[in-house]
């Protein structure tokens, strides 16, 4: 038991240093909302679309890690589109509120291959607080709680930061590059002694849509996620399969599986998962389970994210550099 609890403090710990290195990123990004990994996806699509997400880590751990975030991105020229993301992350005593705002632009490099060019930036903002209203301390001669006198208020800190992104595409496939929180952060010593100024992380996200027999309305999409952090170079990869069924009034029901691993310890994953949804009309709904494949399997009932979005003011562009990667 006494293991047990260091390894779970060991966790939170080092999620919350995370927390600023990017948003928490599980599969919501395969609930057809690209934008979640890469600025290069504003205004991709319908006019505008909306995506809200609530994620539930290790459900039946207290305190555990909880997250509400909403995207929202919209095409406000023919080549050009914005993008906004705000989140709430809470994990044991450390909470984090932040957003996103996003700019691309989108260019044609050949017309008839339907080969697209896309760049990214990002302008994020981070607030940090460690709430201290159930802190407890413990007398190391006996143990007893007892509350420090030298902790007297909440501890703050924010940070501002950018991101960057390239995305190339060809037909069905797929792949963006993406260089986030460029600038190194300022340490409060008052706060946090011990994390990185270097949080600059990297990721590609790649794959392939294709359809299925004429006539069957199916589209099959394997892809792949790598991030890689710089101050440590720890690096994991997400393989991910869905397909979508769609109906003759362009609705359609999609599901799928994700596979994550650290990257030098492919055999033993750390997530694995399905995943279900569906679109009628303007209306977006998907739902995605994780089980914890590591040792805190046997305390918890894995991992659970809901997306419900909307997508509506439909108007397709006259550049298909713009036009949904989706079904077009």
């Amino acid at each position: 038991m006494k293991k047990l609890i260091i390894y779970l403090l060991f966790l939170a710990i080092a999620t919350s240093y995370g927390q600023e290195l990017n948003l928490p990123v599980f599969t919501q990004y395969l609930a057809d909302n690209n934008f979640v990994v890469s600025p290069t996806y504003a205004g991709i699509g319908d006019n505008l679309k909306i995506r809200g997400n609530a994620l539930t880590q290790w459900v039946g751990i207290k305190d555990a890690p909880d997250n509400q975030s909403f995207y929202a991105d919209v095409r406000i020229a023919d080549r050009t589109g914005v993008g906004v993301s705000f989140y709430n992350d809470k994990n044991g005593f450390t909470l984090q509120t932040g957003a996103k705002f996003s700019f691309a632009h989108h260019l044609i490099l050949d017309y008839y291959s339907k080969q697209y060019l896309s760049f990214g930036i990002s302008y994020n903002l981070n607030n940090f607080r460690i709430d201290i209203s159930k802190f407890e301390s413990y007398n190391l001669n006996n143990g007893s709680p007892y509350v420090d006198p030298g902790i007297t208020d909440d501890r703050r800190t924010s940070n501002n930061n950018f991101d960057v992104g390239l995305l190339y595409r060809n037909k069905g496939f797929f792949a963006s590059f993406n260089a986030n929180n460029l600038l190194d952060k300022k340490i409060d010593e008052g706060i946090r002694k011990a994390e990185p100024s270097l949080i600059l992380n990297y990721q590609i996200y790649s794959g392939y849509t294709f359809r299925g027999p004429k006539k069957s309305g199916l589209e099959f999409e394997p892809s792949v996620f790598y991030q890689m952090f710089s101050s440590d170079k720890r690096s994991s990869t997400d393989v991910n399969f869905k397909f979508r069924k769609y109906n003759r009034d362009e609705d359609y029901f999609w599901a799928g599986v994700s596979y994550r691993f650290l990257n030098d310890q492919f055999m033993k994953p750390l997530n694995v998962g399905p995943m279900v949804g569906f679109k009628k009309d303007i209306f977006y709904f998907g739902y995605a389970y994780q089980v914890t494949a590591n040792e805190l399997s046997g305390f918890n009932s894995g991992t659970h994210v809901i997306t419900i979005g909307l997508e509506f003011l439909q108007g397709l562009s006259n550049c298909p550099c713009t036009q949904s990667p989706v079904h077009d």
